[in-house]
């Protein structure tokens, strides 16, 4: 087992604005009204639960391919990648407004490209989410020179898809590289071949899941 770097806070930055806001107001109906601040208070609870950010663990294997996100496995099956134009193997993670929603990178590898796709707000738990919603893609390329898509969705309540990778940058394996606010699901496209550890209904922990393995 290893533990990636992770230089973030337990408390995602991108929650730090609504996390304040909540508790200011929350103090505010507690000075007005101790019994109806109850309500405020636990809105400022589950807002800081939604943006917490724990450190992971993750499994020794170079051919490991990590989820990227917290959630329940909703679809493992070959299908159509998009945007690297092959045939793949797709698992999809969908995350609801109780899981960590910060992203992090399913492989070591150097970002091919990476592209937004504007879209619809469908659930993220729907088959046409993957290609009908909001979106941004990021093509990976592996040390071993296999291709790994990473898909961010927004789904029926997320509207902020963040993604701080760059072209030409190198991740490595369980780096942190974006957040979707407010439930949402990421697709992993991995080369046909590849042999999947998850099934439909499996719940996965970001960087310490084990998705699939790569074919060597």
């Amino acid at each position: 087992m290893k533990k990636p770097p992770y230089p973030h806070p337990v408390i995602a930055r991108e929650g730090w604005p609504f996390l304040a806001i909540a508790v200011v107001v929350a103090i505010v109906v507690t000075l007005w009204s101790p019994g109806v601040s109850v309500i405020f208070w636990l809105l400022a609870l589950f807002v800081l639960q939604f943006f917490r950010d724990p450190e992971r663990v993750a499994p020794d294997g170079e051919a490991n391919v990590l989820s990227p996100a917290d959630g329940r496995i909703v679809a493992v099956e070959e299908t159509h990648d998009p945007y690297a134009n092959r045939q793949a193997l797709k698992i999809s993670v969908f995350m609801n407004v109780f899981n960590v929603h910060s992203n992090r990178s399913p492989v070591n590898g150097t970002v091919e490209s990476i592209a937004y796709f504007p879209g619809k707000f469908f659930n993220a738990a729907l088959d046409k989410a993957s290609l009908e919603n909001e979106r941004n893609a990021m093509v990976l390329k592996t040390d071993s020179g296999q291709t790994v898509t990473a898909v961010q969705v927004a789904g029926l309540v997320a509207k902020r898809i963040l993604c701080y990778a760059k072209e030409g940058e190198r991740l490595y394996s369980g780096q942190r590289y974006g957040f979707i606010r407010f439930g949402s699901r990421v697709d992993v496209y991995l080369p046909l071949g590849s042999r999947p550890r998850v099934a439909i209904g499996d719940k996965v922990s970001a960087t310490s899941t084990v998705l699939a393995e790569l074919s060597s």
